[in-house]
C-alpha cells in the first residue's frame, strides 16, 4: 500500500477525525451516564430521607430512641432495601444506625460520622469503605423534640459496574467502528478516484505516435468531466500542431534533396573541368564534403519524419535478427577493415522478432557505424544476439574512446553531439549529423524495444537493444557467410544515417 497516495492519506485523516469524534461521543456518554445514575441515586436517597424526616416530625415529645428506631426499621427497612441510615441528635448523640445490608455491599461500622458542622441543607458526599464507595446524603431536620441529622446512603458498586461495562464496550467497539469507517472511507475514495486513475493510464499511453487517442469522458457533471473534456481539447490542438510540424519537416526535407543534388552535380562537373585551378578545386572539394553532410542530415530528417508518422509499423514480419545481423556485418566488414578494425559477429544466437526488416537493419547499421567511427585502429567491434529469460537482446560492443558519463543520458537526443572537435586516438576527427542514434531510438520505440548505453571513457561502449518477450526460432545457428548469402537475397537496402555518440 502506498502510504503517500491520496486515498491512504484521506483514509488516515478520516480515521483520525472519526476517532476524535467517537472519543468525544464516548466520553460524553460515559460522563452523561455517570451524572444520570448518580442523580437517580441521589433522588432515591432524598425520597428515603423524607420518610425518615416524617417519622421524626410525627414523633411526639418524649418519644424514646428505641421507638424511633423501630419506626425506621418498620417503615424504611434499610437492611432489606440495602440502605444505610444513621440518625444523630444535636449536638452529637447517635440514636440510630442501620445494620449490614442484605447484599453485604458495605459495612456500616466503617462509615464514620460527619466531620465538622452540620450542613444547612441536604448535601451528598462520597465515602470510601473497604467494600467500595458509598454515597451518603446528610439532611438536617428540626423537630419539636430537637434537632436531628439524618444520614442516608447507598453503595455505588452498581453505578461503578455499569460504568466499567460501558468503558469495556467503548474500548471494544470504538476501534472496530474506526477501522470499518476508515476502510469504508478508503474504498469510497478509491472508487471516487478510479476515473482519475483511468484518465492517468490513458494519458500514460498517449505519445507522439498515437495522438489520436483520447481520455475517457467522465459523465459526472462536475469538475472531473470538465477536466477530461479540456484535456481532450488540448490533445486535439497538440495533434494538429505536431502534424503541422511533421508535414513541414517532411516537405522541407524532401524539397531540400533536389537543390542539394543539383549543387552537388554542378560542383562535381566543375571539379572535373581540366581548366579548373588547383586552389578552386580544393575549395570545391571542401564544399562537396559539406554538401554530403547536408544530404545525410536531410535524409536523417526525412527518416525521422517517416518514423514519427508510423511508417515502421506498416509492414511487420517475423524477422530472424541473427540472420539479419550476420548479413549486415558482412556488408560493413570492408568499412571496418579500411579503418583497421576487427568486426566480430561469432556470438549470434537465433532470435526471432516481429517488426520491419528494413528498419531493424537500419538499427544494426547505425549502431555498427557509430562503433566503427569511434574505435581507433586495432580495436574490436562485437555484435551479438541472444535470448535471456524470454527477452531478446541485440548488443554492439566496441573498444573505442567511450562516452563521458554526463553525456550518456543525451546520446539518443536529436542533433546531440558530445563534442564538435572529438577525435579518435589516431588523430582522425569524426562526427555526424547527431541523428543516427535518435533514429535508432525511434525505430526501437516503434517496435516496443528499449535501447540503452553503458560506456567508460577510454575503454569503449556497449549499446544494448532489448526486445521484450521475443521468440526464438528452433534452428541451428547459421554461419556468418551462409547467413550473409541468405540475407543478401532478401534484405532490401536501407540508407545508413549515423550520428556521434
Amino acid at each position: 500500500m502506498n502510504h503517500r497516495s491520496l486515498p491512504f492519506r484521506l483514509a488516515v485523516w478520516y480515521a483520525l477525525l472519526l476517532s476524535a469524534t467517537f472519543t468525544l461521543v464516548g466520553a460524553g456518554m460515559y460522563y452523561g451516564l455517570d451524572h444520570y445514575l448518580r442523580s437517580r441515586l441521589s433522588d432515591s436517597l432524598s425520597r428515603r430521607s423524607e420518610q425518615v424526616e416524617q417519622i421524626l416530625q410525627q414523633a411526639p415529645a418524649g418519644t424514646s430512641d428505641a421507638q424511633i428506631a423501630r419506626s425506621v426499621d418498620t417503615r424504611v427497612a434499610p437492611e432489606f432495601n440495602n440502605r444505610f441510615v444513621r440518625i444523630t441528635r444535636a449536638p452529637s448523640t447517635p440514636i440510630y444506625r442501620s445494620g449490614r445490608p442484605a447484599d453485604h455491599s458495605f459495612d456500616p461500622t466503617t462509615i464514620g460520622p460527619l466531620a465538622g458542622p452540620w450542613p444547612a441543607r441536604s448535601a451528598a458526599r462520597r465515602v470510601p469503605t473497604n467494600d467500595g464507595p458509598v454515597m451518603i446524603s446528610a439532611t438536617p431536620v428540626q423537630t419539636p423534640s430537637g434537632r436531628y441529622l439524618v444520614e442516608l446512603g447507598s453503595s455505588l458498586e452498581q453505578v461503578d459496574d455499569v460504568q466499567d461495562r460501558l468503558l469495556i464496550l467503548l474500548a471494544l467497539l470504538l476501534p472496530v467502528l474506526v477501522a470499518c469507517a476508515a476502510g469504508g472511507g478508503y474504498l469510497l475514495v478509491q472508487g471516487a478516484l478510479r476515473p482519475v486513475e483511468r484518465m492517468s493510464q490513458t494519458a500514460a499511453r498517449i505519445s507522439v505516435q498515437n495522438l489520436d487517442e483520447r481520455l475517457p469522458i467522465m459523465r459526472t457533471g462536475d469538475a472531473l468531466q470538465e477536466l477530461s473534456l479540456s484535456l481532450n481539447h488540448m490533445l486535439s490542438r497538440l495533434r494538429e500542431s505536431v502534424q503541422t510540424s511533421r508535414r513541414f519537416l517532411a516537405d522541407a526535407s524532401h524539397e531540400l534533396r533536389t537543390p542539394l543534388t543539383v549543387i552537388k552535380g554542378e560542383l562535381q562537373e566543375t571539379v572535373r573541368d581540366p581548366h579548373c585551378p588547383a586552389e578552386l578545386r580544393e575549395r570545391i572539394g571542401s564544399t562537396l564534403e559539406e554538401v554530403a553532410r547536408l544530404e545525410r542530415l536531410v535524409s536523417g530528417l526525412l527518416v525521422l519524419s517517416r518514423l514519427d508518422a508510423g511508417e515502421a509499423q506498416r509492414e511487420w514480419l517475423e524477422v530472424d535478427l541473427a540472420e539479419l545481423a550476420a548479413s549486415t556485418v558482412e556488408q560493413m566488414r570492408l568499412v571496418a577493415e579500411d579503418r583497421g578494425l576487427q568486426l566480430n559477429a561469432a556470438a549470434l544466437q537465433p532470435l526471432t522478432v516481429h517488426g520491419d526488416r528494413g528498419r531493424l537493419k537500419q538499427v544494426i547499421v547505425n549502431l555498427l557505424d557509430n562503433a566503427i567511427k569511434f574505435t581507433p585502429r586495432g580495436g574490436v567491434v562485437t555484435l551479438r544476439t541472444e535470448l535471456r529469460e524470454g527477452d531478446g537482446y541485440l548488443e554492439v560492443t566496441d573498444t573505442g574512446i567511450g562516452i563521458p558519463t554526463v553525456a550518456q543520458p543525451h546520446v539518443f537526443d536529436r542533433f546531440y553531439r558530445v563534442d564538435e572537435a572529438r577525435s579518435r586516438e589516431d588523430g582522425q576527427e569524426v562526427g555526424g549529423t547527431g541523428l543516427g542514434l535518435s533514429i535508432v531510438r525511434s525505430i526501437c520505440f516503434a517496435h516496443g524495444a528499449q535501447v540503452s548505453v553503458e560506456s567508460t571513457p577510454g575503454h569503449g561502449s556497449r549499446f544494448q537493444v532489448r526486445f521484450p518477450q521475443a521468440g526464438q526460432r528452433p534452428a541451428v545457428p547459421p554461419s556468418v557467410p551462409a547467413a550473409a548469402e541468405t540475407a543478401s537475397r532478401s534484405a532490401r537496402p536501407v540508407p545508413a544515417v549515423t550520428a556521434t555518440s
